[in-house]
């Protein structure tokens, strides 16, 4: 899952010369966009601006599929993936408002099942800690259980399955992003309402702000005749690929909208949870929008000369900095084939959303298009954002090219004649993962994950006694080592994992395996 971080590109350092130039035009932005579509190579895209109240670009470009050719427009759905964190922390700042939780509240005071990897976090483990990243955990640990898609993992196993985790930082210090605590977000919103995450999200955040085309569950939607497909340009040729399947729920990144639902999102937002034609209604306080705003966990500062920044961090769905004085507001979201990019000015009363529809180029695509649209308001000189952010991606990519073919170029001239191959085959588990099975499948070993159904590929020797596995699923980055560890007698007792590109997705967090011979 090509899923950003909030802080991608954001701590981008580049020397520039101080030359202002005015705000994009609309026929500007039109420019900006077609150009960044074919310098990232991607389908489509679309694009809004909303300023002082006002929407002042929505707008989509190039394709909803590569199969059709139909256009994308304003009204056209994407998944928005991890930017609906914030629909989620604002449905919990209505029920601390609604006096059915509060932030400090425990989280076992309401899912008494939850269990975390010592007695002390468990104990201590509060609503905030859920959305601030700052779990002690690593990097993306346990998103297998949800990436690829398809797996049967449920939310009572995500909620027994923090036990097995090992930290990898004291709890409450350090910044590591995570989907998996932002499900049990969603599980709470569920418990203490009474309805479920997509329910009230539905009912209680789309429906007020008259977001009508927009869907907190893909179960939800009958007609997809305007949705965007995803795209993939992993193996070759840019193609489509299937839609990402339902996740346990939508907390950490269901939501499905477009640009012209999202300008009300925004408005309500910059409006300080007011909206409505006389911003006479209020969705949330302003109270607890400086709690979602607020700086929980803490991000080393670049100081960057272009923005002169003093503070980052993130806060309850948000990640926040600051731009040449100005509070920066924002976060991004990945899912396979389908990236996006949201930026809140709140000092500027400006907002810019991005939707794309493209892996890998989607990530280019948001990230040059926000940024010189937030640049020109800021009073900026033109950085040509689009040009360096390509030549960034295409250097990242030619050098992890280079290790994997290097890989598969050493698994071609490998010698295996001294290896037995039954010595590996076996019924492998892992506390929270579950079981693998390794086997003979026409004379060549098979990896299978019995829970997991797209986690499973041929085998390949590598060296000593590691394998390199393809699996069958390639809509994503996701290759990875398989090294075992033997007896005496060289018979394989378990399996430690690791991805083969330096740019593999996150989310396959093969490291966090331990699996172990169980027959």
């Amino acid at each position: 899952m090509k899923k950003l971080p909030f802080l991608s590109f954001l701590f981008f350092t580049f020397l520039s010369i101080s030359t202002s130039f005015a705000q994009l035009t609309s026929s500007e932005v039109d420019a900006l966009v077609e150009n960044a579509l074919k310098e990232f190579n991607v389908a489509g895209t679309a694009v809004a601006i909303v300023k002082d109240g006002k929407i002042i670009h929505s707008k989509g470009y190039g394709v909803k599929s590569i199969d059709t050719n139909e256009p994308v427009n304003k009204y056209t759905n994407f998944a928005i993936a991890s930017n609906s964190k914030a629909f989620t922390t604002t449905a919990l700042a209505m029920l601390v408002e609604e006096g059915k939780l509060s932030w400090d509240d425990k989280v076992i005071q309401y899912i008494p099942e939850f269990k975390m990897y010592n007695a002390y976090v468990t104990e201590n483990f509060n609503i905030v800690d859920l959305l601030t990243h700052r779990s002690g955990l690593s990097l993306g640990m346990g998103d297998l259980m949800l990436f690829p898609d398809g797996s049967d993992f449920t939310i009572n196993d995500i909620l027994k399955n923090f036990q097995y985790f090992k930290p990898v930082s004291a709890f409450r210090t350090k910044f590591d992003y995570d989907n998996l605590l932002y499900l049990v977000a969603g599980e709470l919103v569920g418990r203490v309402s009474g309805v479920s995450w997509e329910q009230f999200v539905q009912n209680r955040i789309f429906k007020p702000l008259g977001m009508d085309n927009s869907f907190s569950s893909m179960n939800q939607v009958f007609d997809f005749s305007n949705f965007a497909v995803p795209h993939t340009t992993e193996t070759g040729p840019m193609r489509t690929t299937e839609h990402f399947d339902e996740m346990i729920n939508g907390a950490a990144g269901g939501i499905l909208s477009n640009v012209n639902d999202l300008c009300q999102w925004m408005l309500v937002q910059l409006n300080h949870g007011k909206y409505g034609e006389n911003l006479d209604k209020q969705l949330f306080t302003e109270e607890s929008q400086n709690e979602m705003w607020k700086l929980h966990t803490l991000l080393d500062v670049n100081r960057n000369p272009r923005y002169n920044s003093h503070f980052s961090g993130y806060g309850l769905g948000w990640g926040l900095t600051d731009l040449n004085g100005n509070l920066s507001v924002s976060h991004t979201g990945g899912l396979p084939g389908m990236l996006s990019r949201t930026v809140l000015i709140p000092d500027l009363n400006l907002g810019v959303v991005v939707l794309t529809n493209t892996s890998n180029g989607g990530a280019g695509v948001f990230s040059a298009v926000s940024r010189t649209i937030v640049d020109s308001y800021l009073g900026l000189d033109d950085y040509e954002w689009t040009k360096k952010i390509s030549d960034y991606y295409s250097k990242q990519e030619s050098e992890g090219d280079a290790i994997t073919k290097e890989v598969w170029e050493t698994v071609a001239k490998a010698d295996n004649s001294n290896i037995n191959p039954e010595d590996f085959v076996g019924v492998y588990k892992d506390k929270w993962f579950g079981k693998i099975t390794v086997s003979m499948n026409d004379n060549q070993l098979w990896f299978t994950s019995h829970r997991s159904p797209k986690l499973n590929g041929p085998m390949a020797y590598y060296k000593a006694n590691s394998f390199a596995i393809k699996w069958e699923f390639q809509d994503m980055n996701g290759d990875a080592f398989a090294i075992f560890a033997l007896d005496e007698e060289g018979k394989a007792q378990s399996i430690k994992m690791k991805g083969i590109s330096p740019n593999i997705d996150f989310s396959f967090d093969f490291q966090d395996l331990d699996l172990q011979r169980i027959e």
